[in-house]
């Protein structure tokens, strides 16, 4: 199992326009999609056991933000000619099981992910209501075979401050996401 750290694109840095399909046959459109308090972007998959390790905490912390008013979507960029289960059906069938409320969106062309300088699954990149980076990074310190319980508390953090002030500030701590990298062409 591959351990690849995110980026950590800079703060501040803008929303990078996108415009994708999910599973249920629609269409997201970060320009007309954007919530007023918020976006935030998972590149995520099915297959990656880091993903499949706080898939239910990942459940019901993006559900409890929705219900907040943050708009959430998920975005698989694999490829899905090398890694079928990361495909569009098998996203259908994993938004369902796994319970998220989030549109799992499909990004066949790999754009949006380098758009966005995604390295790994799960990558968590939250934005502000005027389109800025406020947090890039873990979900939480816990990773697959480690007896850290899955808390969600570090992207928690990052969510509650945007929700409750607008802002995410210099006291929370951003840590880089690791996980499997992104199946690129």
């Amino acid at each position: 199992m591959a351990r690849t750290p995110s980026t950590m694109r800079a703060l501040g840095s803008t929303l990078p326009t996108f415009s994708l399909p999910n599973t249920e046959g629609g269409v997201f459109n970060s320009e007309v999609n954007l919530g007023e308090r918020g976006l935030l972007v998972i590149f995520m998959c099915n297959h990656c056991p880091f993903v499949i390790h706080l898939r239910e905490a990942l459940a019901a912390l993006t559900t409890e933000m929705i219900n907040r008013g943050l708009t959430v979507v998920g975005i698989s960029a694999n490829d899905a000619q090398s890694y079928p289960q990361d495909g569009p059906l098998e996203m259908k069938r994993e938004r369902i099981e796994a319970g998220y409320l989030f549109p799992y969106l499909y990004d066949e062309s790999q754009e949006v992910a380098k758009a966005f300088d995604a390295a790994c699954t799960p990558d968590f990149f939250l934005y502000d209501g005027q389109k800025r980076l406020v947090y890039r990074g873990q979900f939480d310190g816990s990773r697959p075979g480690q007896a850290t319980p899955v808390t969600g508390d570090s992207l928690r953090a990052a969510c509650e401050a945007l929700l409750n002030t607008g802002s995410v500030s210099d006291d929370i701590p951003q840590m880089p996401s690791i996980g499997c990298n992104i199946k690129w062409r």
